[in-house]
């Protein structure tokens, strides 16, 4: 232990202060303070080589206090100018272009896009892929600009919402089920045909059937039979000559004399023939064809 001594002296006398037998040196010295200086200067090398990182980074991904880069943020939201590809899926509420260009999605598979409810189910989906375009959903419908219904489809019916359906397909259109409307009309000049190769065609109407060419003929082909049945009305032929050229002929087994004029007859269920006209009815005597 150092001890220290203090002498008093009186004015006017001088002593000889005693020499420190201990010195002691404060501060680091050595290798501890090279060290030290070293480590000091490594610190202020990696600060100036982060600034200088920072100031790249900023400046490379276009910071500013709006935005960055092309991302600008509004109070509605973030703008986006030019062309942004986006590696995982993007989540918006709305998406728009600006007023004087279009909205353009472009993938290298397929584009897709989904809704889902407040527990994160999807409840509609449209997929956009390279051969075909799907949706999945309750209802899929396209309105126009005023917001009328054009094309409505869900799970029971299809509605068309436009005054007029034109197909152009040189096969026409092909139907699985029952089809309702109140025209079907063919285009100027071209031919319409109602075709079922392999089943029966049938045409209901609560109030009637109209079947007009106005500038053709009207042809009906069956390789059965053809029926025209009216429950409370009559079957009207309306025209200035009426032909049935392949009526079968009756004949009878004495000779008589003909004049090329013929009488039709009707047998019981309702089948025609023709008969020889004579003085009165003949059809009693050509009655054979009806067995």
């Amino acid at each position: 232990m150092v001890r220290e001594q203090y002498t008093t002296t009186t004015p006017g006398t001088s002593l000889e202060r005693p020499k420190n037998e201990y010195v002691y040196k404060i501060g680091i010295y050595g290798w501890r303070k090279r060290c030290l200086y070293l480590f000091v200067l490594l610190l202020l090398i990696i600060l100036v080589v982060n600034f200088s990182l920072t100031i790249w980074i900023l400046k490379v991904m276009w910071f500013s206090p709006t935005g960055m880069g092309h991302l600008r943020v509004t109070k509605e939201g973030l703008r986006l100018e030019g062309e942004s590809e986006f590696l995982f899926p993007l989540y918006a509420k709305e998406i728009h272009s600006r007023v004087d260009s279009s909205l353009l999605l472009q993938s290298t598979h397929n584009v897709t896009v989904n809704a889902r409810n407040s527990n994160g189910e999807v409840t509609g989906r449209l997929n956009v892929g390279p051969k075909m375009v799907e949706f999945h959903g309750q209802q899929f419908q396209i309105n126009s600009k005023d917001g009328k219904p054009l094309f409505t489809v869900d799970e029971n019916e299809v509605v068309i919402g436009t005054d007029k359906l034109r197909v152009t397909g040189p096969e026409g259109a092909l139907f699985e089920h029952s089809v309702e409307t109140p025209l079907v009309k063919a285009e100027a000049f071209k031919q319409l045909r109602l075709e079922s190769p392999t089943r029966s065609l049938s045409m209901d109407a609560p109030r009637g059937i109209n079947i007009k060419a106005q500038a053709g003929n009207i042809e009906a082909l069956s390789q059965m039979d053809i029926k025209l049945h009216s429950s409370d009305g009559v079957l009207l032929l309306d025209a200035e000559t009426v032909r049935l050229p392949k009526l079968p002929e009756g004949t009878r087994g004495g000779p008589s004399i003909s004049q090329g004029l013929y009488e039709i007859c009707v047998c019981p269920d309702g089948k025609l023939y023709l008969s020889v006209a004579g003085m009165g009815s003949t059809c009693q005597e050509y009655s054979r064809v009806c067995q």
